[in-house]
């Protein structure tokens, strides 16, 4: 059985004591984020609560885009008045984009498994070693006297599968997730389906991206860094809907030698989007910290003010410091 760090006694009060609470997440939703939020909601309302969901989006993946008319991308007087935040997936303010500003002032608590950032708000449940923030949603869950329904142990599934890399990223002493992923199919989450929903759906546009980002990648450090771009033209030409990360990430570290990736995208004239991966001793989260960004020793990224012709060689460097 998932055996997480349990909720702490405050959480599980916090939201036994309240009757609205608003579930936030952070900007540019992932499966982990959106599970999360759903499965949480759905076992709020269970227990009686009034719920608001919300998300400043935007809604770029594909698995995630078919769930972005449950979420208000804003909140007003109404939606404030008298609830309390619960913000998923994320413990920086920040990371809830233009939601920040609405959420302030209110009872705050945290439900996150990533260790960056400076924690805020009042109640917090963090914790680092679980393998996705649906492992922590499903043992607050369980807390609160409820077993999931098989529409949260989807939800809660689609999470943990995503973070995983659908359990490409488990390594030895991982039973633990392996238990987890036992216990919500027993609740009615289905693999198959949820395989389906995270790789299917993709465009002709998806694949004509990757393979020109693709055709970019270069190879650094003796072959342990690959770095590749996304041009503005090429954003503005397909989208943010023919952007296929994880498979562009998976297909990259199946090269031989391949330690780390930075995946480098000119956002707009003036800002950069940079994704990081790395698999075993490689801590991307560093120089991701560098940059002002986080996430996950082995999965981590930023959002900065520049241009890749000026951006890649600062990033270059950073990597040469940990990677020799």
């Amino acid at each position: 059985m998932w055996q997480p760090f349990p909720p702490p006694r405050e959480l599980v009060d916090f939201i036994r004591n309240g009757s609205k609470f608003i579930i936030a997440g952070h900007k540019e939703p992932d499966a982990d984020c959106i599970g999360s939020q759903l499965a949480l909601a759905s076992a709020l309302r269970r227990l009686g609560k009034d719920v608001v969901l919300c998300s400043a989006g935007p809604f770029k993946r594909t698995e995630v885009q078919p769930y972005k008319a449950l979420f208000l991308p804003e909140l007003d007087d109404a939606a404030r008045c008298g609830a309390s935040v619960i913000v998923i997936d994320c413990s920086m303010e920040e990371r809830t984009g233009t939601l920040a500003p609405s959420l302030r002032g209110l009872p705050t608590a945290l439900i996150d498994h990533h260790a960056s950032g400076t924690p805020y708000g009042t109640v917090r449940y963090l914790d680092s070693a679980a393998p996705s923030t649906t492992a922590l949603v499903f043992a607050l869950i369980t807390s609160l006297g409820l077993s999931p329904t098989t529409e949260e142990a989807e939800f809660l599934f689609f999470g943990l599968a995503a973070d995983t890399g659908f359990f490409r990223h488990v390594d030895d002493g991982g039973e633990r997730v392996y238990a987890l992923a036992s216990e919500l199919i027993h609740y009615g989450a289905n693999p198959k389906k949820t395989f389906a929903q995270m790789n299917g759906g993709k465009t002709l546009n998806s694949r004509l991206l990757m393979a020109n980002v693709l055709s970019r990648a270069k190879s650094y450090l003796g072959g342990r860094l690959i770095i590749s771009t996304e041009e503005l033209e090429e954003t503005e030409r397909f989208g943010l809907e023919s952007r296929d990360s994880d498979m562009l990430y998976q297909l990259i570290q199946s090269i031989e030698g391949v330690e780390a990736i930075a995946l480098i995208r000119q956002e707009s004239p003036e800002k950069c989007s940079v994704g990081l991966r790395s698999r075993d001793t490689i801590d991307v989260s560093q120089v991701a910290a560098c940059f002002g960004g986080g996430g996950h020793k082995n999965a981590a990224g930023f959002l900065i003010e520049a241009g890749i012709a000026g951006l890649l060689p600062r990033i270059l460097a950073e990597f040469e410091k940990i990677m020799g």
